[in-house]
């Protein structure tokens, strides 16, 4: 009897343990994600499988260019016990999660331009932004009343986010501005598949 309460108490350890340091790494340090749509082609494709890094939302604030994971504004997240405990595991979690890029900063003046020629730029405080990553400048949808490509200025704490792929993905245009508490972490690289692994470097994109 002693033998299998000694047994249980190792195990229920074991695993209390092993929840704590996934919590402490996925919170704190990093985790994997997974590439399920095409709206930042040609950057990431789909299945692409990507390390994150959490650590640096504690002393900096996202940079234009940055690739981030995030919870869309739309997204109402809960925070009773097992929401929580889904959430910093990564069990079962339900919530929605958007990978973009951050396209305007606290204090831009944003616009989204159709050009005569039928391709789209993007400016920041009047000036067009170099986007060498985009997948087409004249695979853009055309922006309506009911979309938000501005001009429109950035408050404090309020992201712009747009993906790579112009003319396919829900971003900052269908659903407005990003608070930085939405934040999840910052794409590093790809580590799968082994042919695609690319270091996403930081680039100066300011104008």
């Amino acid at each position: 009897m002693a033998e299998k309460k000694s047994f249980l108490r190792d195990t229920v350890e074991t695993v209390v343990f092993v929840i704590v340091a996934l919590i402490i790494i996925r919170f704190f340090i990093g985790e994997a994600r997974w590439i399920p749509s095409a709206s930042m082609h040609p950057t990431l494709l789909e299945g692409d499988r990507v390390i994150v890094e959490n650590y640096s939302r504690f002393y900096s604030s996202p940079k234009r260019g940055d690739i981030m994971i995030f919870y869309p504004p739309d997204v109402v997240l809960k925070y009773d016990p097992l929401s929580l405990f889904s959430r910093l595991t990564g069990f079962f979690c339900k919530d929605i999660a958007y990978i973009k890029r951050v396209i305007g900063t606290p204090g831009d003046k944003i616009e989204i331009i159709r050009n005569e020629d039928g391709s789209s730029d993007v400016l920041i405080n009047d000036k067009v932004l170099e986007e060498p990553y985009i997948l087409d400048r004249f695979d853009y949808r055309v922006c309506t009343e009911d979309m938000h490509c501005g001009p429109l200025t950035l408050g404090e704490d309020e992201y712009f986010m747009m993906g790579d792929n112009r003319g396919n993905s829900q971003d900052s245009r269908y659903w407005g501005v990003l608070k930085k508490d939405r934040f999840i972490g910052k794409a590093k690289f790809i580590f799968w598949p082994f042919h695609r692994l690319i270091y996403f470097k930081d680039k100066n994109y300011n104008l």
